[in-house]
């Protein structure tokens, strides 16, 4: 029965999974329409099993959470079930317009990542703002999947760098192994970090010409799905590099096993968080009503909305600095919410970093 369970979820799985390292990720998304049809959200199929009794009562809670209102502090909030573009999409004259730079990289000279069967190849887009200024060590957002190319990184930035909204920073974001996709980003360890710190930064600091901090307060990692998974991770694991991290319907569930995650990332909440110190983190993540698996059971360790909901819990509890979104009427990694949040998203997530104007 819990096979069955498992294999219904894993197919619905793959189908949220990021574009191919072949896909030139680099490539501008199409314009945002304000009045766009959203695309249809994505919904795990009925599970075998279906969530009990419990489950549904603890995922009933979120629908009641206040509506999540702009400049908002610490806490669990709700969007939807309607949704709009955020204004910081669309280009505006006058704004300075940085630029995006893209390199390819061949796995068959990682040391980390040299590629199960066979090399392949990984597109990296780093953004770099009108205002960077040679030299200086700047802010930087690293992403999996190269996400922010998907949901208007540069544009948004590009405004909110001009509102001095956000500091002057550069953003890296790079593409998935593919087929490694999930043994990249949902292995609980420090590889990934690691990977990126060693091979991916100096190549985009190379080839960008530019210089990026250090200071783990200057440092986001942002990510959807298994990306932020894979988000937390490096942050979790290497707080002295990273202290802000964005996820989107993250996959804190049980997919990936190791001898010191045997629930993969489900031991975030289930084990990580509430057993450690708090970490110096600022975190903010969102669920949608319809995401993965959300008519299973947590027993199963499958249900992406009881999963998130238990990770904002936890670390409410642990006094980490933090905002929670349930988003009404959306599926998993649902661009709808992708397009409204962002923006706002990351003002929450740079608060208190210095902003030079």
């Amino acid at each position: 029965m819990k096979l069955a369970i498992g294999l219904f979820v894993m197919a619905q799985f793959a189908l949220a999974q990021g574009p191919s390292p072949a896909a030139r990720p680099c490539d501008p998304p199409p314009a945002v329409r304000p009045n766009a049809a959203a695309p249809a959200a994505r919904r795990a199929p009925a599970a075998v099993e279906p969530a009990t009794p419990e489950d549904i009562a603890e995922m009933a809670k979120l629908s009641a959470l206040p509506v999540w209102p702009r400049g908002a502090s610490d806490g669990d909030y709700s969007i939807g079930p309607d949704y709009a573009p955020a204004p910081e999409q669309t280009k505006r004259a006058g704004v300075p317009e940085g630029k995006v730079v893209e390199f390819v990289m061949n796995s068959a000279e990682s040391k980390f990542y040299p590629g199960l069967n066979g090399p392949f190849e990984r597109h990296v887009c780093v953004y770099v703002p009108a205002q960077y200024v040679a030299g200086t060590a700047a802010p930087v957002i690293v992403s999996a999947d190269a996400y922010g190319m998907h949901y208007s990184l540069p544009t948004i930035l590009d405004n909110m760098i001009a509102d001095h909204r956000l500091p002057v920073m550069v953003a890296v974001m790079a593409a998935n192994g593919g087929a490694e996709r999930s043994m990249e980003y949902d292995t609980v360890s420090a590889k990934y970090a690691d990977y990126v710190e060693a091979e991916v930064l100096p190549h985009a600091e190379k080839e960008a010409k530019v210089k990026l901090t250090k200071d783990p307060d200057g440092r986001m990692t942002l990510g959807g799905s298994s990306g932020g998974a894979v988000a937390l991770t490096m942050a979790w694991f290497k707080p002295e590099l990273y202290h802000r991290v964005l996820t989107y319907s993250g996959t804190y569930t049980d997919l990936q096993h190791g001898p010191d995650a045997p629930h993969g990332a489900w031991e975030y909440h289930e084990h990580f968080i509430p057993d450690s110190p708090a970490k110096p983190l600022r975190v903010w993540m969102e669920v949608a009503q319809n995401d993965i698996g959300a008519n299973s059971p947590s027993s199963g360790r499958r249900n992406w909305v009881i999963a998130n909901q238990r990770m904002a819990a936890v670390m409410k509890a642990k006094g980490y600095h933090y905002q929670f979104v349930y988003a009404k009427n959306a599926g998993h990694v649902d661009a709808k919410v992708i397009n409204q949040t962002l923006p706002q998203a990351l003002e929450f997530l740079w608060k208190g970093y210095p902003i030079q104007k």
